[in-house]
């Protein structure tokens, strides 16, 4: 990866979550942070006056602050700030033109009901060229470290791959990196359809068969993969329901759960699949969109 690991802040408590992360990423990647701020598209319960210049100062202390603060928890981290006048949406997507990675932050919503994930954040998942990572405010993990007792037990990195080689390709080199990068292993995700042959009477022998067929098509697009990050544990985790069903059951210990978006040609037609959606809105660890196809 190449290029700075860009986060959107805004002075929230889910976009501070979001710069720790970011931050840790940058220190182990060996990349700088730029914390970019859009002073036209602060939030609605952020106590700033109406006149812009006011808003310019207010973006200007977050900024200082937020930087003051990742310098003191990481050593050796390089921060760059940035304040725009560009909406939110667009500067972000704009930076990640030239981006190893985006991180934005997210509202948890309750404790377990997951994510409250805002229009800004959105769209730029759906459009943005580079992976981009979604942070929940409040997660231990994050917050307090990976021995806080939240986090023990979650040491996967689960990867989604439902599209064959070399479609799921930047999927898997994410979640390859991402997991030699923190010492985890990788769960491999593919789900099958419920059989359409359940009153067939060789029903069971069949779905066998291609539940083997398609552990094994798994399994060949995992081994090149496997063969240049062999320190790397993978478990092959293959079952039957929706796409977003057996993700969101396999992500029980996960870390970092990465999941697919298919690059569109016009950021006007942006849309996240079912699968990242779920994902998005129910996972309580950070989530990975990758842009492929």
């Amino acid at each position: 990866m190449t290029g700075p690991v860009v986060v959107g802040v805004d002075g929230s408590p889910a976009s501070v979550t979001a710069a720790w992360w970011a931050a840790r990423e940058a220190v182990d990647r060996h990349l700088p942070v730029l914390l970019l701020h859009s002073w036209t598209t602060q939030p609605l319960d952020v106590p700033v006056a109406q006149e812009a210049l006011d808003k310019q100062r207010y973006g200007g202390r977050v900024l200082q602050r937020l930087e003051a603060e990742l310098l003191h928890r990481y050593a050796g981290l390089s921060v760059v700030t940035e304040l725009v006048s560009e909406s939110a949406s667009k500067a972000l997507v704009d930076a990640g033109e030239s981006a190893a990675l985006l991180v934005l932050g997210s509202r948890g919503h309750g404790s377990v009901a997951g994510f409250l994930l805002g229009s800004v954040s959105l769209h730029v998942l759906g459009v943005v060229q580079c992976p981009a990572v979604t942070v929940r405010a409040g997660d231990p993990a994050v917050e307090d470290g990976w021995g806080h007792p939240a986090a023990i037990g979650r040491q996967e990195v689960v990867v989604g791959v439902q599209e064959p080689s070399p479609v799921a390709d930047p999927l898997l080199e994410f979640a390859f990196t991402a997991a030699e990068l923190h010492g985890a292993g990788v769960r491999a995700v593919r789900a099958l359809p419920p059989s359409s042959l359940v009153t067939h009477p060789h029903a069971s022998r069949a779905g066998e068969s291609y539940e083997a067929d398609e552990r094994a098509r798994l399994a060949a697009d995992l081994a090149p993969w496997q063969e240049k990050f062999p320190g790397v544990e993978v478990v092959e985790h293959v079952a039957r329901g929706s796409a977003s069903q057996v993700l969101l059951a396999a992500s029980a210990r996960s870390r970092l759960t990465v999941v697919g978006r298919r690059r569109r040609p016009s950021p006007l037609t942006w849309k996240l699949g079912p699968v990242a959606h779920a994902a998005l809105h129910h996972l309580p660890c950070p989530v990975a969109v990758v842009p492929h196809g």
